[in-house]
């Protein structure tokens, strides 16, 4: 059975999200597409995403194993182990839908500590010769990142203030995810008509996006 993870990183309640109110109709539709799909929703300012500390770790990007786990605080064991929960979820998925706001030409703090827990050697990266390569080429498997912005950002300058779209497109596609999709809703503006009118907007390329899969 596929599954697909929802993966939202904004407080607001989903009627007064631009990112979340377009992200639902995308995954409603996959859901359509894919009636027999499992969903799972992870709300990163509900769910607990761990920040990373040295003594988690055995070497780079390597979680310590169970022997030095045990060494550690029921604190700290808690915590490797949700990190490590973290990461086995994103890696059973088959589809992932991120909805987020551009924050600061980036994106919410949690989006980068959860990104911190999910990108582990031997599950989702490994080494060769020194060099990191990802191993979530294993089946294909796609990413689609919605976006919300006040403004309306021209493609031509999109990749020098866009930062925050293009950090996720390299790394979840340093990690082996073939398929990357961007849901652009810009131009929410400062009114509640243009932000209805972004979400219009965004809402029409969901029929094609969703075909894509």
């Amino acid at each position: 059975m596929q599954k697909l993870i929802y993966i939202t990183a904004n407080t607001k309640p989903e009627e007064l999200s631009a990112s979340k109110t377009v992200a639902r109709q995308l995954v409603n539709a996959i859901k359509d597409k894919f009636p027999k799909i499992k969903i799972e929703e992870l709300d990163l300012y509900k769910e607990h995403i761990p920040q990373l500390k040295y003594c988690y770790f055995e070497s780079r990007s390597t979680i310590i194993d169970s022997k030095a786990r045990a060494k550690l605080s029921t604190e700290e064991q808690s915590e490797v182990n949700q990190i490590i929960k973290l990461c086995d979820q994103f890696k059973s998925a088959d589809i992932y839908v991120l909805a987020a706001p551009m924050w600061s030409l980036s994106f919410p703090a949690p989006v980068k500590e959860y990104i911190d827990c999910i990108v582990q050697s031997g599950k989702t990266i490994d080494f060769t010769d020194n060099k990191p390569h990802g191993l979530l080429d294993d089946k294909d498997r796609v990413f689609i990142y919605v976006q919300s912005s006040g403004a309306n950002i021209p493609w031509i300058i999109r990749p020098v203030l866009n930062k925050g779209l293009n950090y996720i497109e390299d790394i979840i596609k340093f990690i082996g995810v073939k398929q990357f999709e961007e849901l652009l809703v810009d131009g929410t503006g400062t009114t509640e008509t243009e932000r209805q009118e972004a979400i219009k907007q965004a809402t029409k390329k969901i029929e094609s996006l969703v075909d894509s899969i």
